[in-house]
């Protein structure tokens, strides 16, 4: 019998995402994807080819609902500072269960497969910097509505930005106590805010 494939490869794919994300490219077996997905080895190669294929695939489902989140959240931002500060600090306020609360997908993948899958770890960090150009957008934005200033090179702030996000998911990932991590995150905002007195 068929299976209904467009809702079962979507499940699939977050199943698979989910094992890639919490054990890593290499650590994660075939036993460890066939419990996952609840199916068997022929049924997982029949569908997505091979492991590397499924791993790719799990990567830009995590990338297309990562930078759809980014972009629902600075919609709603007062400005684009505002915005960006209030974003660090959602890390923070994660849920105990919610899967963001480990380091980031992409990170974690491309040190994973950096010397060994060339594939994969190529397309990690294609998409890290498709999120920094995002980043680099709203600082853009942020520059032309006069929130920085007219030499702010966005550039070099979108980059810090990404790397103060890895910070506090690496904290979080350590497990460091909540408070530590909700005070780390507010010191990183403070900081994006401050950006604008050298506007003044």
């Amino acid at each position: 019998m068929s299976r209904p494939a467009r809702y079962d490869r979507e499940k699939a794919l977050d199943a698979a995402m989910g094992v890639f994300w919490s054990k890593g490219y290499h650590a994660t077996s075939l036993k460890d994807l066939e419990g996952a997905l609840g199916m068997k080895p022929g049924s997982i190669y029949g569908a997505f080819s091979s492991k590397e294929n499924l791993c790719l695939l799990s990567l830009q489902r995590y990338f297309e609902a990562s930078i759809a989140r980014f972009h629902a959240h600075m919609a709603k931002a007062a400005t684009p500072l505002t915005g960006l500060a209030e974003y660090l600090c959602g890390f923070a306020e994660l849920e105990p269960d919610d899967r963001a609360r480990q380091m980031c997908m992409l990170a974690r993948t491309l040190m994973d497969t950096n010397t060994t899958e060339a594939g994969i770890a190529a397309q990690s960090r294609l998409y890290l910097e498709t999120i920094r150009e995002a980043f680099t957008s709203v600082f853009e934005r942020a520059k032309a509505g006069g929130e920085l200033p007219a030499h702010a090179d966005c550039g070099r702030l979108a980059r810090r930005f990404q790397a103060n996000i890895s910070a506090i998911r690496f904290e979080m990932h350590l497990g460091t106590p909540q408070n530590e991590i909700t005070a780390l995150a507010r010191d990183m905002a403070g900081e994006l805010k401050a950006l604008r007195t050298l506007n003044a």
